[in-house]
């Protein structure tokens, strides 16, 4: 084999092992902005998101069985056991259609459309303000799943509540979790 063509084949090779290499790494990212692989809001949505209200606190007891110390990816986590002040900040992100219709920690199915959220620690149910510190908007959710458990994450907002905040795109964004209290105040 002439030096030339070993040249063109050594080419050849850096070329296919290049396409493989970038093909593989964005395998399972996340695609189109905030979505992580199947998620999203679906192919053909009808709902006004706009028109679906905020979560409203109530008094609720709590369920023992879901505030109970438990272990999630290598981390044991101790949930509240009352409902009392809480204040923190830190990274949301959101899910979506690949968890719709799944049981929660609570027992309760997902539901996109719903004001809800996933937090390791905040008693089962209770309600919490969370409000974007990128643009100052606030929701209502409720509480009735844990998680998320990666990602140095604080909260996983239903797909609704994140679109509310404005940013599904994104994936996350930096809010604050302020835990609602029986008789509606926050401190």
């Amino acid at each position: 084999m002439r030096a030339g063509s070993r040249m063109l084949c050594a080419i050849g090779v850096i070329v296919a092992v290049s396409v493989l290499a970038v093909a593989c790494g964005t395998m399972g990212q996340k695609r189109g902005g905030g979505y992580y692989k199947d998620d999203g809001p679906g192919s053909a949505s009808s709902k006004d998101l706009s028109k679906i209200p905020d979560a409203t606190p109530r008094a609720e007891p709590l369920r023992p069985h879901n505030n109970q110390p438990y272990r999630a990816l290598g981390k044991t986590y101790t949930p509240n056991t009352r409902v009392e002040p809480f204040r923190q900040r830190g990274v949301a992100s959101w899910y979506g259609r690949r968890f719709h219709g799944q049981p929660t920690a609570s027992g309760e199915k997902y539901n996109m459309y719903a004001m809800t959220a996933a937090h390791p620690t905040l008693p089962i149910p209770s309600y919490a303000r969370v409000t974007s510190l990128e643009n100052g908007r606030s929701v209502v959710v409720r509480i009735n799943d844990r998680g998320p458990f990666l990602h140095g994450r604080v909260m996983d907002l239903s797909y609704v509540a994140a679109w509310k905040l404005g940013y599904i795109n994104k994936g996350s964004a930096k809010v604050e979790i302020e835990q609602i209290l029986p008789d509606g105040g926050t401190d």
